[in-house]
């Protein structure tokens, strides 16, 4: 057993995390997850849908625990990570109906946050999903008053960071031909928000 990274909120969350994108990523051949961290998730949702290629991606500091956690595991469906910078890439190689991303748009910086988008738009063939997981703003105003502490701790480590708009998220992915299809409200005060590439948004929230 390898000493590999541990990140208790991934415990907490991916449960409920999974019970969404097993319905979501139902009919997807192969994902891409934007930020793999610590790789546990990408571990769990495998293991989960072993019909899936699960192909992990983070900078580079993060590649030694993701491939510790891979090499634990034994899975043949998950992918050793790429290096992936949303802002300073040309683009990813490879052919997915999925990407997956979870708590990372509220410690990137909005510019990273478009750049994320970009790269989906471009990647995810048509009919494709792209689900992101975390907490998000409504109609310019915090959800909660953890979320509105949450921010704020944020804001103080770096004014770059911060909870993003679900609106402004909507005009990226608008922007990239994504159209929102769902929104799960999840515990903790985070949602998960699905997005087609060419779909038909319904803008009912689930």
């Amino acid at each position: 057993m390898t000493d590999k990274p541990n990140a208790p909120a991934s415990g907490r969350n991916r449960d409920a995390i999974l019970d969404v994108i097993q319905t979501e990523f139902g009919d997807c051949h192969s994902v891409l997850e934007i930020g793999s961290g610590t790789g546990q998730h990408a571990i769990y949702f495998a293991e989960a849908m072993p019909w899936l290629n699960w192909q992990t991606s983070d900078l580079a500091d993060n590649h030694q625990g993701i491939c510790s956690w891979i090499a634990d595991s034994g899975l043949e469906n998950v992918r050793q990570p790429i290096l992936l910078d949303v802002e300073h890439t040309d683009g990813v190689e490879g052919d997915y109906d999925g990407v997956f991303s979870a708590n990372t748009a509220h410690i990137m910086s909005i510019q990273a946050v478009q750049c994320m988008f970009e790269i989906v738009g471009h990647l995810l063939s048509p009919g494709g999903v792209f689900c992101l997981y975390g907490p998000f703003n409504r109609d310019g105003e915090y959800t909660s008053e953890s979320n509105q502490r949450f921010d704020q701790s944020l804001r103080n480590q770096s004014p770059t960071m911060g909870i993003r708009d679900l609106e402004e998220l909507e005009t990226f992915a608008a922007e990239f031909a994504m159209c929102r299809e769902r929104l799960y409200a999840m515990p903790a005060n985070n949602m998960l928000v699905v997005w087609r590439r060419n779909g038909i948004a319904s803008n009912d929230d689930a």
